[in-house]
Formats: structure tokens, C-alpha cells, sequence
């Protein structure tokens, strides 16, 4: 192996360029910060529920809630910012390029700058376009519109934050990337409170508290970013508009983009399928749906791991670390997966009772448990080879796959759901997990020995 040289990042050169020791502290230095990220996440959901909600006015909320989805339609676009980022960083940093490191951060800023100011730019398209697709009514749709305008100028922040994420996970730093996290939702949910509540903003208080957590993390973390930068490996504005890379990074982006959009696709059909079998059965999938959720926050944060550290791989040429990632990343993924399963079988019922108070959504709900139980097992296979495609920037395989999976799982709902209803519906969901991660899986023999007999 080689010595070890410390790096002007404080990263020792050595840890990063060539052969290097996958292990299992390794692994968990990068998940469990990112895990415990995500997690901010949710809380600060709840926050912002439980402040709109204390205001006593019902339409103050829905309107919140339908604000959410039309930020969730809008940046699930731009989820490929970090993914795209995270492999190409790692594969540099597995190089000990510096220059190259540098050179993609510099791109996709300037990307998520870019799309972040055309966002604002055609919000009033965005704006109209969400509320004709989800049509809350006139009352939900002007508290909607007052959250909206002042959310939209978040996003240069938002997706300068997707980049910024994106740099640190490729180079391994999931601590700050924790870090950042925190206190991009730690700013956003002290401010919420104080806003929301205190000074009397209410919706339009707890927008101005995300904009202003999403302009403090962008901020700091992009300053922290760029005083770790080596001077001596600056790039130059050519090398950053450098066609052949920017080629490579939009195709990562547009295959990442179409995989995206095809995930949230089988979201909205479930949420679309449930609600012919009446408002009852489609709560009760709602709150089963949280412990898919549940899951897959640490499945994720495996899957970052598993992003850097066969990224990495690649680009130091070293297949043994990168079959040492697939298969220690997959035992953790798969243990972990199995404890829950088992969890939620257990006390999954005790579980649906926490979450809901109806007696009717509580019952429908106890008869479909199983099934939320199952996806966090039938689904970490396809969580940990996202990690591993982006990391390898195997996108076109990442893209194709998907829409592979997503035809299969059109057709089990077309054959299963008018025999089985919901239970069809939630089988339909547990197959496209499980397909996703198997024909993934099938492309990876193949993937690296091309990969790595091109080195």
C-alpha cells in the first residue's frame, strides 16, 4: 500500500490515491453520519406540521402540505446534482486527482446555480402548474401560493446544497456532511418555531425559515469546501467548460433524472391505486408507508457508502477494494434489513397504533402490515446497487434497469391488484423492489470487469 502523506485537506494523499482497506469502521464512517443526516429530515417535517398546526386553522395546513408536494416534484429533478457529483468526486479522489475533485465541484455549482435561478425565474409556471395538477381549491391554494413565493427563492441554496453534499460524500467526509445537514435543518427548525409561532408569520414564517437554513448551509458549507481546496491544483475556467466532461456530467445527470422520475412515478401510481379502495385504506397505506421510509434511511445511508467507496475503487484501479465494498456493504444492508423486517412483524401492529389514533385506519392498516414489513428486505438490494451504479457512474445500466423494473410492476398491478386489491398493490410494490435490485445486480459481473479491464 502506499505511504501515507498528509494531504493539504487534512485527507492523508495516501488514504486516498491507489489500493486502499475496505473495512467494516470504514463502512460505518461514512453511514452512520449520513443516516443520522437524513434523519433531520423527517423531524424538521414534523416541526413545520406541528407549527402550522398550532395556528388551529386546518386550511393553514393542508395548504403547507400541498406546498411540500410541489417542492417534492420540483427538486426530485435535480436529486442527480449529488449523485452525479458523489461518483465522479469519488473516482477522483481514488485517482488522487485534486484538480479533478475540484473541477466537478466547479461544475455542478455552476449547474445548480444556474437551474436554481431558472427555477425562480419560471416559478410563476411552477407555481400554476402544481396547483392546476393537484387542484386543492381556491382557500388551500392561496396559503399554498404565500409559502410557495417565499420557499422559491431557496433554491440556488437548495441545489448549491445538492452539490456541495454531493463533493463531501465523494471524498468520504460523511461527518460533515452530517454536520451540514444539521445545520441546515437546525436553523430551518429554530427559525420555523420562532417565525411560525412567535412573531406570528405562520405558512409564510415557516417558508422564510427554510429559505434562510438552506442560505446559512450553503454558505458555510460551500466555504468550507473551498478552503480546503489545494491551491496548487486549481483548475482552469477552460478545464471546467471542458466539453467532453461537461458531455459526461449531463449524461449522468439526464440518465440519474429519468431514474428519479421514474421512482416517484411508482409512488404517485400506488398513492393513485389506493385511493379507488376508498379515503380509509388510503391512510392506512400512508402511515404503512413510513416504515418503508424508516428503512430506507440507514438503507440509504449504506448505499452512500457503498457510492464512495466503489467509486473510489474504480478510480484507484483496485478491483479487490471494490468487490470488498460490494460484499461488505450488501451483509451489513441485508442485516440490517432482516432486523427490521423482523421488528415490524413483531411490533409492527403496535407501531400502526402509534402513528394513528382512527380506529377504522388502524384495522385496515394491521391487515397489510406484512407487506410494509417485507420492503425493507426486498428493497435493500436495490437501495445498496443504486449506491454502487452511482458510484461506478453506471448510469445508463441505473436508467435502463429502472425502466425494466417499473414495466414488470405495471404488470403485476394490472394482473394482481383486480384479483387481491390491496394486497395486489403492495405486492406489485415489493416486486419492483425486488426486480430493481436483482437486474441491477445481474449487470455487475459484466460492468466492472469492463471497467476495470479498460485500466
Amino acid at each position: 500500500m502506499q505511504a501515507e502523506i498528509p494531504g493539504h485537506d487534512g485527507v492523508a494523499i495516501g488514504e486516498a490515491a491507489g489500493p486502499f482497506r475496505v473495512t467494516h469502521r470504514l463502512i460505518l464512517s461514512i453511514a452512520v453520519p449520513m443516516t443520522l443526516g437524513f434523519l433531520t429530515t423527517p423531524l424538521l417535517g414534523l416541526v413545520d406540521t406541528a407549527v402550522v398546526g398550532r395556528l388551529g386553522d386546518a386550511t393553514l395546513l393542508a395548504g403547507l402540505a400541498v406546498g411540500a408536494v410541489v417542492f417534492d416534484l420540483i427538486f426530485v429533478t435535480f436529486n442527480f446534482l449529488r449523485s452525479a457529483t458523489t461518483g465522479l468526486v469519488a473516482q477522483a479522489f481514488g485517482r488522487g486527482d485534486r484538480r479533478e475533485e475540484q473541477t466537478v465541484f466547479w461544475r455542478s455549482m455552476i449547474i445548480a446555480l444556474t437551474a436554481g435561478f431558472a427555477t425562480i425565474a419560471l416559478s410563476p409556471l411552477l407555481l400554476w402548474a402544481g396547483l392546476a395538477l393537484l387542484d386543492p381549491g381556491q382557500a388551500v391554494a392561496d396559503v399554498t401560493r404565500t409559502y410557495f413565493l417565499w420557499r422559491i427563492l431557496a433554491a440556488p441554496a437548495s441545489l448549491a446544497n445538492y452539490a456541495i453534499l454531493g463533493y463531501v460524500l465523494g471524498r468520504g467526509q460523511a461527518t460533515l456532511g452530517l454536520l451540514l445537514q444539521t445545520l441546515i435543518n437546525g436553523v430551518n427548525i429554530v427559525l420555523s418555531i420562532t417565525l411560525g409561532l412567535y412573531v406570528g408569520w405562520g405558512v409564510a414564517g415557516v417558508a422564510i425559515a427554510t429559505l434562510t437554513g438552506e442560505g446559512v448551509g450553503a454558505l458555510v458549507g460551500f466555504a468550507i469546501v473551498v478552503s480546503r481546496f489545494d491551491p496548487m491544483a486549481k483548475p482552469t475556467w477552460r478545464a471546467i467548460a471542458e466539453r467532453s466532461g461537461l458531455t459526461r456530467l449531463f449524461a449522468l445527470n439526464r440518465d440519474i433524472m429519468i431514474r428519479s422520475f421514474v421512482l416517484l412515478a411508482v409512488f404517485l401510481v400506488i398513492t393513485r391505486v389506493g385511493t379507488s379502495f376508498g379515503p380509509v385504506t388510503l391512510a392506512a397505506n400512508a402511515v404503512l408507508m413510513t416504515i418503508f421510509l424508516v428503512a430506507g434511511y440507514y438503507l440509504d445511508g449504506l448505499a452512500n457508502a457503498a457510492e464512495q467507496l466503489t467509486g473510489r475503487a474504480i478510480g484507484a484501479g483496485y478491483r479487490p477494494a471494490f468487490d470488498r465494498a460490494l460484499k461488505m456493504t450488501a451483509l451489513w444492508s441485508f442485516a440490517l434489513a432482516a432486523l427490521t423486517t423482523l421488528a415490524f412483524f413483531v411490533f409492527g401492529d403496535d407501531i400502526v397504533d402509534l402513528l394513528t389514533t382512527a380506529p377504522d385506519v388502524r384495522s385496515v392498516a394491521h391487515a397489510y402490515t406484512p407487506w410494509a414489513a417485507l420492503t425493507a428486505m426486498t428493497g435493500a438490494l436495490a437501495f445498496l446497487m443504486d449506491g454502487v451504479f452511482i458510484g461506478a457512474t453506471w448510469s445508463r445500466d441505473m436508467r435502463n434497469m429502472m425502466l425494466a423494473a417499473f414495466v414488470i410492476y405495471i404488470a403485476a398491478l394490472l394482473a394482481f391488484v383486480p384479483v387481491f386489491g390491496n394486497h395486489g398493490l403492495w405486492a406489485a410494490l415489493n416486486l419492483f423492489l425486488l426486480c430493481r435490485g436483482l437486474l441491477l445486480l445481474s449487470r455487475v459481473p459484466r460492468r466492472s470487469a469492463q471497467t476495470f479491464a479498460a485500466q
